[in-house]
């Protein structure tokens, strides 16, 4: 045992690695654009939900003694728990993450080198080639994948490292007036908190923590205490790692407009970015390390879903779950990244409401004892509000019911209404297990 006590450092760079896919980049660069001069404010609010939330998600499933998001989602119902986790796989796989691979791959990688023309009909031939070669290796797993992506990550992490301290040498120019949802710094901090949902690292922590779990344990840490102990200080090697990208590629973002203008989306940012900062050649490099990440990710991931589909129907086989995911993500992925990222922010809103209440009832489980009626009812009322912030950002008419909502239920405009709902169906629960000695 304890020649394996600092196992924990590669387990967290593991991690890190788990994390570290195309939303890291293009998210902080896309906030740093339009926060301008607060972008530390709303840097402060990203944290929260790109680095700390999904750290909280990792350390809470290590902390609840399961292995699998399913098991711990059940814990409100069964029915539930096979609900939300097929809504996060979903999320993180053929929806929204996996489509984003390919879209962020384009953008980076190949749309600057291409002249108006070739653009015109150039992403539905790119993204056949990537989702074709991501399937084909998806579909027969094998160590050289995992060796590929542990040589990626690291030598994407040295290029961005490069990238930044050349802002530092020759800057792209100053911080602008900040957009309308960052003019003050408290909007900026609500504004960052709600663009760290983005990322989907929580959602995907929440996947990825069972991975942890097993490496954990196969370096031979079996007391349950322990392993989460070894869990809790795999997640504090990941976060700051994190949190250093997104300072610094948000700083760029911040700095970039006077020299590229207002860009839709973070990878025009990136891209152009790293043109002035090295020329083609430079840019050309960071391409490809982009294009070699993504496409990683993109493996892991159809993977990943593919088997949790397959184990949970017990229908069909894996290869069969794959082709279907990867056809799924090259016909979304046809809609671009600027469609696939609004898309992606109702399901979001209705998403992470439900994640973090899911922790913080994990965290408090000895508390109320583990029971059923106190998860039942904490869960139940963060859904109807996480349903209407969906709905809400979706912009489908609820009738009176948003009006009422709007002038009644505190922090609700800020889409944070499902704080006092989630708080209320607690305390409902804690009053039905008084109420019931028994369990329920």
């Amino acid at each position: 045992m304890n020649n394996n006590r600092n196992r924990f450092i590669p387990i967290g760079l593991m991690l890190f690695a788990l994390f570290f896919g195309a939303g890291n980049l293009i998210f902080p660069a896309s906030m740093g654009q339009a926060a301008g001069e607060n972008v530390w404010w709303a840097l402060l609010g990203f944290c929260v939900t790109g680095v700390g939330l999904p750290l909280l998600a990792v350390m809470a499933i290590g902390y609840s003694g399961q292995d699998v998001l399913q098991s711990v989602a059940s814990r409100a119902h069964p029915y539930y728990g096979v609900f939300y986790t097929v809504v996060c796989y979903m999320a993180i796989g053929p929806c929204f993450a996996v489509p984003r691979t390919g879209t962020v791959s384009y953008e980076i990688a190949i749309l600057p080198f291409l002249s108006q023309s070739q653009a015109e009909y150039a992403l539905p031939v790119f993204l056949a080639i990537f989702f074709a070669i991501s399937g084909w290796l998806a579909a027969s797993p094998s160590k050289l994948v995992d060796r590929i992506g542990k040589l990626l990550t690291p030598a994407l992490v040295l290029t961005l490292l490069i990238f930044i301290i050349q802002s530092f040498i020759s800057p792209l120019g100053e911080p602008q007036t900040p957009a309308a949802p960052y003019a003050t710094p408290g909007k900026a901090i609500i504004q960052g908190i709600l663009d760290g949902y983005n990322t989907l690292d929580a959602i995907a922590a929440l996947v990825f923590a069972s991975l942890v779990i097993r490496a954990v344990r196969g370096s031979g840490f079996k007391e349950p205490a322990v392993v989460t102990r070894q869990v809790y200080k795999s997640s504090f090697i990941a976060g700051p790692l994190l949190a250093v990208i997104y300072i610094f590629i948000a700083k760029v973002g911040a700095e970039s407009v006077s020299s590229i203008g207002l860009q839709e989306t973070g990878a025009p940012i990136l891209a152009e970015s790293a043109k002035i900062l090295f020329g083609s050649a430079g840019a050309m490099l960071l391409s490809a390390m982009v294009l070699l990440a993504c496409l990683t990710t993109s493996i892991g991931l159809i993977s990943c879903c593919a088997s949790y589909i397959r184990d949970l129907t017990g229908k069909l086989s894996y290869i069969t779950w794959v082709i279907l995911f990867t056809v799924i993500s090259y016909l979304i992925g046809l809609f671009g990244l600027k469609t696939i990222i609004v898309s992606t922010i109702p399901v979001l809103m209705f998403i992470y409401p439900l994640c973090v209440a899911l922790v913080i009832l994990v965290f408090l489980d000895r508390f109320f004892g583990s029971r059923r009626c106190v998860y039942a009812w904490t869960i139940g009322f963060t859904f109807i509000m996480a349903l209407s912030n969906g709905l809400n950002t979706a912009q489908i008419a609820m009738g009176g019911l948003e009006e009422i909502f709007r002038n009644w239920v505190p922090l609700h405009t800020y889409g944070l209404g499902w704080i006092p709902f989630a708080c209320t169906g607690f305390v409902i629960g804690l009053i039905h297990k008084a109420l019931r000695p028994v369990k329920a």
